[in-house]
């Protein structure tokens, strides 16, 4: 049985152990605010995009046999998966989840036969799939110095992987990040960006009303342009998406931790009061016995 000191020490231990959890809510809460408007406010421009593109492109046949973003070169054998995680810990679920989306997806491609290469983005994601996959990690992006991901950031990235696309490194690209919904909801998502899945549910009429469209320059020449502009975005959305979950799940993860926090230190302050009345009736009883006694 713990001493009344030990029961003293630990009540003031889980005390201080809340006034973090507390602070680190507060300050996921003001986070999460700037995070989720840039993560809701990139959601029209990258549906837009992918809209226009897949409007464009949906009459549009490649006219050599040359790699390109958007309807590749048939080539199926390398898929380039990249994860995007955290840097930090103590927000619940929110790593583990997408974690769990790619292994299973790893899972899938090689029993299909597919070499599977893995990008991560975020040090968390790493950690946890490195104990299984360290050998088909080729990079891990820090993104520790980074407050706030910019164009630029996700820029960076995406030049990096169309060079490596056009160096025939990989024939397949999808993205694995959690799409923010709700503070205690974060979805896991995978996204096929190379070559861009465009989806087969559009009607024809849909499809026939492009052959009335004449474009100036040809659809190649615009492509060109936008097929790396849409890849930069759609990593830029992940990762906005990715940021804003994270404050989501870490605030309520903090906000479990302190309610967990409180009824530990109310179950510790009974304990400690019984046994404190315990060790007084028993100081009572010897007082008296030896009262008796005399």
């Amino acid at each position: 049985m713990p001493s009344l000191d030990d029961l003293k020490k630990r009540i003031g231990s889980v005390k201080s152990t809340q006034k973090i959890t507390k602070a680190m809510k507060m300050v996921a809460a003001a986070k999460l605010r700037r995070a989720q408007e840039s993560a809701e406010s990139s959601r029209p421009y990258s549906e837009t995009m992918e809209d226009l593109i897949s409007s464009i492109s949906s009459g549009y046949s490649p006219t050599s046999s040359e790699r390109n973003l958007l309807t590749g070169d048939n080539k199926d054998s390398i898929h380039m998966l990249i994860l995007f995680t955290s840097e930090r810990g103590l927000c619940g679920g929110f790593n583990s989840i997408v974690t769990k989306s790619l292994r299973d997806k790893i899972v899938s491609l090689e029993e299909s036969g597919k070499q599977v290469k893995i990008i991560c983005v975020g040090k968390k994601g790493y950690d946890i799939i490195k104990r299984q996959y360290e050998d088909k990690i080729i990079e891990v992006v820090d993104m520790r110095s980074v407050k706030s991901a910019s164009y630029q950031d996700a820029k960076n990235i995406a030049d990096k992987i169309i060079k490596m696309y056009f160096d025939e490194e990989f024939d397949k690209c999808s993205i694995f990040y959690n799409k923010f919904k709700s503070v205690i909801s974060q979805i896991p998502t995978e996204q096929q960006i190379v070559p861009i899945d465009i989806p087969e549910n559009e009607s024809d009429t849909t499809k026939n009303d492009n052959t009335f469209f004449e474009f100036e320059p040809g659809e190649s020449e615009i492509l060109d342009e936008l097929l790396p502009l849409n890849f930069t975005i759609q990593i830029f959305k992940a990762l906005l998406e990715s940021a804003a979950s994270e404050q989501g799940a870490r605030m309520s993860a903090m906000d479990n931790a302190s309610r967990n926090a409180s009824d530990m230190i109310d179950n510790l302050t009974l304990f400690y009061n019984r046994s404190r009345q315990a060790v007084i009736t028993k100081e009572l009883i010897e007082i008296i016995s030896g009262a008796e006694a005399v």
